[in-house]
């Protein structure tokens, strides 16, 4: 599992390939996520991506 932590207003596109394409199809991995420190609470600023 990759665990990738930002810390933005919004999660964009860009970060969602961020972790798609280079750290899921890199390592191999099948299960990441994507998580944002800057939201009220924090299962808004969960996202789960499968390879």
């Amino acid at each position: 599992m990759i665990v990738e932590i930002k810390a933005v207003e919004n999660l964009n596109e860009v970060h969602t390939a961020q972790v798609l394409i280079t750290y899921l199809k890199l390592s191999e991995c099948k299960i990441g996520l994507l998580l944002n420190f800057n939201v009220k609470s924090l299962k808004y600023g969960i996202k789960r991506l499968i390879n």
